[in-house]
């Protein structure tokens, strides 16, 4: 449940489009910055994304073997090794030295590492995420990615606590983004009914900032959880606090819990309705 770093990038871009007409020319240089927050913001977001996406894939595809390792194809030129001989496991996917292009239709190069020392969804399980010399479509990925399954916190509900300190140097000199998370995502309900995903509802708390490639900061802030159901395409509950360098605060509320693509942004007093993609 990816939110915190779409959201940001999202009402960042929703504010310019707010305020950009008819705004002073200082004004506008300060909007395009904020354009350059949310675009960044969403790269970041996608790319330390995309990585659990990648080892879940790799170790859905890994059978156990008498020497406790195994090799998973997972296209023409990727190529991931499981290795259970030492602890935490090891896997390493590994893209090439130049360019392949993926099933997805993006670039990659390069390796990234994964260790595990349990089940995703055992308590006390830590997933660790490095990487040597990868970069997706031409960006270089940097830092580490870290989810700890928490156990069940005092309301007997599972959590996991994502932390991110990575940055990214853009393709084509495109200069160098700063992202760091810190979220919990807990399982309010549906865990009795393993077999029914449509009635799982998740919610997050925490935070997300960084600068962007212009060296503007911002932060995001969740204030009140942020609630899912995984039925719903959209959050359907929950506030967050957005803070862009050289720009007004942002607060943006999801509602009650209806289903819905609606939200509001408010901003210097001022409520305006927000259409979630």
């Amino acid at each position: 449940m990816k939110v915190t770093g779409i959201l940001c990038g999202l009402l960042i871009l929703s504010a310019t489009v707010i305020f950009l007409p008819g705004c002073k020319k200082n004004d506008t240089n300060n909007k395009k910055a904020d354009v350059t927050a949310a675009t960044d913001n969403a790269l970041a977001n996608n790319v330390y994304g995309d990585v659990k996406n990648w080892s879940d894939k790799a170790m859905a595809g890994a059978k156990l073997k008498s020497s406790l390792s195994d090799t998973v194809y997972m296209g023409t030129c990727v190529l991931a090794t499981l290795d259970l001989n030492v602890f935490p496991f090891k896997l390493t996917i590994d893209f090439g030295p130049v360019n392949c292009k993926c099933d997805d239709g993006v670039y990659r190069r390069g390796k990234m590492f994964v260790t595990v020392n349990g089940d995703y969804w055992q308590p006390g399980t830590v997933i660790t995420y490095t990487f040597e010399n990868f970069f997706m479509a031409d960006n270089q990925v940097l830092g580490t990615k870290t989810i700890t399954n928490n156990g069940r916190n005092n309301s007997g509900h599972l959590s996991w606590t994502t932390v991110v300190a990575g940055s990214i140097v853009k393709a084509n000199n495109g200069g160098t983004i700063t992202y760091n998370e810190n979220t919990v995502l807990e399982w309010l309900e549906g865990e009795a009914t393993t077999w029914m995903w449509w009635d799982d509802v998740y919610q997050m708390t925490g935070f997300s900032n960084g600068t962007n490639s212009d060296g503007k900061t911002y932060s995001c802030t969740i204030t009140n959880p942020l609630k899912k159901k995984l039925n719903c395409e959209w959050i359907q509950s929950g506030t967050m606090e957005i803070q862009p360098q050289d720009s007004p605060l942002i607060i943006l509320d999801f509602g009650s819990g209806a289903c819905d693509d609606q939200a509001t942004a408010t901003v210097n007093g001022t409520v305006y309705p927000i259409t979630m993609p």
